[in-house]
């Protein structure tokens, strides 16, 4: 019998079978196709804090992990030799009106209070210019702000680093190409889409969008389900373009420079789609966007165009631990914009969960247990 049982090879599974196997756990992690073909699979890889005002615990929680992460994949690599193309690049955002200047200055003094890692301080600088042509003159006629915090990784290498740890592991076994199509926590059991049958001891389930069906098979009556696919479109552009230029963000056009010659754009959001898979005018019109703030894009070859599901639980923020109704069953999903920068320590709390040893304060509106009763009063 498997002693945990993970459900999802996406960046949220694979770092919940990283710390049980660090921890000394049997884990099969199992995935319906392979590792990274959903939402974790994509192009970003943008590692962004939430603004430094109305600090609350879910942003304490983010800040943490965005400087712990660094460690984390410091890590990774001496173990694997392995590169995720992670890099501190920092973050431009343009203002585009006179007034947000205003604004701006007083989120600086809200990142000098609360952006404080022991004798690390990360900044909220407002600046006049940037480098040059990174945004271009028109879209920086008011200013920017360059945040020190925020970073970047590839998607995809990501995955690929956190899979080969795993293979180092002998305690570890992946499955790919095989679901589960429904789990019995009272016998500790699931059912694979190609009709078999596994046990486990406790279960993790980290399927993404798939998640959520088998959250509510296991939650009974709610007046709606646990969370939703929202559909997201970005694109891979070759373009020489430094690696160790800022993310740039604004009006929710992301353009992240990559180390490999490459650079990201996106993303949609799209709560209503006919083809989950299919790129549209949506990302053409995104790509001209990103054009127009970066004027060295304008002739960048497209290499890549992208379409895929992302998971935004009931209420947005992500759902993590214990079922409420099955102590065997575990949550670990909907982390929607932000997984790539939180998934470390949510897996390792669940996995704390697991062992009986906590070790990371949760915000209370992230655990899977209020969720469910929140869905639950609104059902009654």
């Amino acid at each position: 019998m498997s002693e945990l049982l993970v459900v999802g090879g996406g960046i949220m599974g694979l770092w919940a079978a990283l710390c049980a196997a660090r921890r000394g756990m049997a884990v099969r992690l199992v995935d319906q196709q392979r590792i990274g073909a959903g939402a974790s699979g994509g192009l970003l890889g943008a590692l962004m804090p939430h603004m430094p005002d109305r600090w609350n615990a879910k942003k304490q929680f983010q800040f943490d992990a965005l400087v712990s992460l660094e460690d984390e994949i410091a890590q990774l690599e001496a173990e694997t030799g392995l590169s995720p193309g992670y890099r501190r690049t920092g973050r431009l955002m343009p203002l585009a009106k006179p007034h947000l200047r205003d604004i701006a200055l007083q989120h600086a003094q809200d990142a000098d209070r609360h952006w404080r890692a022991g004798d690390r301080q990360f900044y909220w600088h407002v600046r006049d210019e940037g480098p040059e042509g990174w945004p271009g003159v028109e879209a920086k006629a008011h200013g920017l702000v360059f945040d020190t915090l925020a970073a970047r990784v590839s998607p995809r290498k990501m995955l690929t680093v956190l899979r080969a740890a795993l293979l180092q592991s002998p305690n570890v076994e992946i499955n790919e190409g095989c679901g589960v199509r429904a789990i019995d926590p009272a016998h500790g059991r699931a059912d694979l889409g190609d009709g078999s049958r596994i046990t486990f001891g406790q279960c993790i389930i980290a399927a993404g969008v798939g998640s959520f069906p088998l959250i509510d098979a296991l939650s009974g009556p709610m007046k709606a389900t646990s969370g939703t696919a929202v559909k997201g479109q970005a694109a891979l552009l070759k373009a020489e373009v430094d690696p160790a230029l800022p993310v740039i963000f604004t009006d929710g056009v992301y353009i992240i420079a990559h180390d490999d010659g490459h650079v990201a754009i996106g993303s949609t959001s799209e709560n209503s789609f006919a083809d989950p898979s299919a790129t549209d005018e949506q990302l053409d019109d995104l790509i001209r966007r990103a054009a127009l703030l970066a004027p060295g894009l304008r002739e960048a070859k497209v290499v890549e165009r992208w379409a895929g599901l992302r998971p935004k639980s009931a209420g947005r923020e992500p759902m993590v631990g214990r079922h409420p109704d099955h102590p065997n069953i575990l949550v670990l999903t909907g982390g929607f914009k932000v997984s790539f920068g939180i998934a470390h320590r949510l897996a390792r709390f669940a996995v704390d969960e697991i062992a009986g040893v906590p070790s990371i304060d949760m915000p209370s509106s992230f655990v899977c247990r209020d969720h469910i009763e929140a869905l639950r009063e609104k059902h009654l």
